[in-house]
């Protein structure tokens, strides 16, 4: 089994007995925050057309779409980038890189 983001070699433990689901979660939540205003656009459009089946079609292709995102978001080490971006203008990790 092989991590996405340190590609290094995890052995199969108990500790990674779910490791396959909350990687794949992981990916879902990702793609749903970074699409997450899509999902205001469907519900205006299943509000104002009534029709239940295009939307029930519009939602599951905004589903897999938010999982394909955000693989491709942990893919291309963006979440790494995201959370440096982050460390930039958060006081404390700035006070402690200054110490170190």
């Amino acid at each position: 089994m092989e991590r996405i983001l340190t590609k290094k070699k995890t052995a199969h433990t108990k500790h990674y007995k779910f490791w396959r689901i909350l990687i794949l979660k992981a990916y879902f939540d990702k793609g749903l925050g970074v699409t997450s205003y899509a999902k205001y656009f469907i519900a205006m459009f299943g509000i104002a057309s009534r029709d239940v089946s295009t939307t029930l079609w519009i939602t599951f292709s905004y589903a897999i779409s938010c999982f394909v995102v955000g693989y491709l978001w942990y893919r291309h080490n963006l979440v790494e980038t995201e959370n440096e971006i982050n460390n930039v203008f958060n006081p404390f990790v700035a006070e402690m890189r200054e110490k170190i």
